[in-house]
């Protein structure tokens, strides 16, 4: 599909959510652009939303697969039990992931794809936002290509008597693709509201289309429960108190399997828990309008089992990462037209890391130094203030922050180092409506990621090649052009984005001529490449009848990397979607829709010599899916019938190839 065909397509037609009798753009709210809540059509930005009515009818599989498909957004596979999301043609580090406003990065996120998102049930969603381009005068590092920010679910108080409800899920998928029951329990009172939840998860090898069939080994095991409580301590004091846990057993990597002579390669557990307490407190002084006070603590753990074929020792890796992290933040009036977000922010790492080789010919097992330096500390801090002045018809977005960094690793090789990088950043955005249903916008947004331990103690095997640790790093910076127009009426809407992004001191793997360690090259990390990512998005919807409503999505990246005179490595190909929706009386819904991405042959020299793409490039392709449900009283059921025409297709960069023809149909009952 040429581009120019694409554009014609998207002039006439957009996004995804569930469609009752009016526009449901004209209520959606963001938090992310300026830490508080503000419309879309308000927002100087390029921002998607996935709501709750649509992540419940199309019950995706995971996390990262809910946002297949969302404009300018680009998911990347490596395997079964991960998903990596691309944001303006960044991911991994580069890209910023929070949940409930608290960061799932850590001090270990690697550059590239990774599975840290696949570590949030999707059953606890309320709704995703996407904010391209920006995020860290907000929310801090990372947030080079842009901010994913994932809500949970909350209780919701009962205006009268004491309410006890709940759910229960059960899901299944065809050749043994999916098996899931769900069950949530919730308890509601005036000033007490109480929702808790279990999910058990088994999933299959995944099945490709056409020529690849079933991927051995590919499935894997999960159990996941979450739990949070809302209480109103007086008039305008809230407190909410969480806990969320997820288990992944046995999640093999598939393309090591089957393409490196690895007879087990597998992440075993892939965990992730979070805890935290937060105080809303609400004011009638107009400089303290409301204030924010969140305290948290987070543990993931990632291990690594490993063997090669005709091999005698099985390696056994583990990595885990303790988060304490706080923040403080207060909404202000500073004049009638003029609000204002400030706070500080405070997060402290520690990271344990182990290894340890059996051989069973010999029953000897080593133990050496993991793939970080043990008890590496990694400590941010930060303060930052967001403000918005409405002038009529002119909108004006300004804000900065300050972090500081001290990182602390002791290595056998680098010896003891202590880091302390700084990055001061800024925004400044300038609005015009130009009448109720039109807006422009122009934006620049400066962003950083500081040096973490994944870039200055890694030592060992990290996808095709041997890291060895590095200790002289600085923040990569990135400085980020955005124009944009928007326009809404009750039955269409439409918006555009170009966006240029300049990125600098980029930490990149660095060739150690002439060493190879087990067969594997040699890198090491150092602040050497500049680059540019530019590209644009296009969303249209149309409600052609109040039951019908037409939507298009289309985003392409392009990106340089001016040090070496070569494509960026990983930018996504065209890619995009068109669909149809039917909703009837809210009790039954239909939706076709078509998803396609165009061929990726822009390949830097790290892509010619990733086994995970193709010679030559990844190919184009066009998958068909359908998407119906039926909701009668307490009971309802939804059908996803994937990729009709079984056609054989790799999403750009992944290990995996995407799922063949199949169904999975899901079964919800409330009482």
């Amino acid at each position: 599909m040429s581009i120019f065909t694409c554009l014609v397509l998207s002039l006439s037609i957009t996004t995804d959510s569930t469609i009752k009798k009016q526009n449901f753009l004209l209520d959606e709210v963001t938090i992310i652009a300026q830490r508080n809540e503000q419309k879309v059509f308000n927002t100087m930005g390029s921002v998607a939303v996935l709501n709750a009515k649509n992540l419940k009818n199309y019950q995706y599989r995971s996390t990262p697969e809910t946002l297949f498909g969302a404009n300018g957004v680009f998911v990347q596979k490596t395997n079964h039990g991960g998903g990596s999301p691309f944001l303006r043609g960044l991911t991994g580090n580069q890209t910023l992931i929070l949940i409930d406003g608290i960061r799932l990065n850590n001090s270990t996120f690697r550059y590239g794809p990774n599975q840290y998102l696949n570590t949030i049930d999707p059953f606890l969603i309320q709704n995703i936002e996407i904010y391209k381009g920006g995020g860290s005068v907000q929310y801090g590092s990372d947030a080079m290509g842009g901010t994913l920010q994932i809500n949970t679910a909350s209780p919701e108080f009962s205006t009268d008597k004491p309410k006890v409800n709940g759910n229960a899920i059960v899901r299944y998928g065809t050749s043994s693709l999916e098996k899931t029951a769900r069950t949530e329990l919730s308890f509601a009172s005036q000033k007490m509201a109480i929702k808790a939840g279990l999910s058990l998860r088994k999933f299959g090898d995944l099945i490709g289309g056409d020529t690849t069939g079933v991927q051995t080994p590919s499935g894997y095991d999960e159990l996941a429960f979450d739990i949070k409580a809302k209480f109103q301590l007086s008039k305008n004091v809230f407190l909410t108190a969480a806990h969320q846990n997820l288990n992944q057993s046995h999640v093999p990597v598939y393309h090591k399997v089957k393409l490196e002579n690895f007879k087990i390669n597998e992440m075993s557990p892939q965990k992730r828990a979070l805890s935290y307490l937060q105080f809303d407190i609400k004011s009638e002084h107009r400089l303290l309008k409301n204030l924010t006070f969140n305290v948290s603590y987070q543990g993931t753990e990632e291990g690594r089992n490993s063997q090669k074929n005709a091999s005698n020792v099985y390696r056994v890796e583990n990595d885990q990462v303790k988060t304490f992290g706080s923040f403080i933040n207060v909404r202000s009036e500073i004049l009638p037209n003029w609000d204002a977000s400030s706070g500080i922010e405070f997060y402290a790492d520690k990271v344990n890391s182990t290894k340890q080789d059996t051989d069973f010919q010999s029953n000897k097992i080593t133990y050496s130094r993991g793939l970080y330096p043990d008890a590496s500390t990694f400590n941010s801090y930060a303060a930052y203030s967001l403000h918005h002045i409405n002038l009529n018809k002119w909108d004006v977005n300004f804000g900065t922050r300050f972090n500081a960094y001290a990182i602390h690793v002791n290595d056998q090789t680098l010896g003891k180092v202590k880091v302390s990088p700084q990055a001061l950043v800024g925004n400044l955005a300038l609005g015009y409506h130009l009448e109720n249903h039109s807006m422009t916008y122009l934006s620049f947004n400066t962003g950083f990621r500081a040096p973490n331990i994944d870039d200055m103690g890694t030592l060992g095997i990290v996808d095709f090649r041997y890291e060895l640790p590095t200790a002289n790093l600085k923040p990569e910076n990135s400085y980020n052009f955005e124009w944009g127009y928007k326009f809404r009426t009750s039955t269409f809407s439409s918006s555009v984005a170009l966006s240029h992004n300049q990125l600098r001191n980029l930490i990149a793997r660095v060739k150690v001529e002439g060493q190879k360690i087990n067969d594997y090259q040699v890198y090491r990390k150092e602040n050497v490449e500049k680059a540019y990512i530019q590209g644009f998005e296009w969303a249209t919807e149309w409600m052609v009848l109040p039951e019908i409503k037409i939507y298009t999505d289309l985003a392409y990246t392009y990106g340089q990397n001016e040090t070496k005179n070569e494509p960026v490595r990983r930018i996504p190909p065209l890619s995009g979607r068109v669909g149809v929706h039917y909703q009837m009386n809210d009790a039954f819904f239909i939706k076709v829709e078509d998803i396609f991405a165009g061929k990726q042959d822009r390949l830097a020299q790290g892509d010619k010599d990733d086994n995970r793409i193709p010679k030559g490039g990844t190919n184009g392709w066009n998958v068909l899916n359908i998407y119906t449900g039926y909701e009668y009283k307490n009971v309802t059921l939804i059908g996803s019938f994937q990729n009709i025409f079984n056609v054989d297709y790799r999403t750009h960069g992944s290990g995996i190839n995407g799922v063949g023809r199949s169904l999975i149909a899901t079964l919800m009952y409330r009482f």
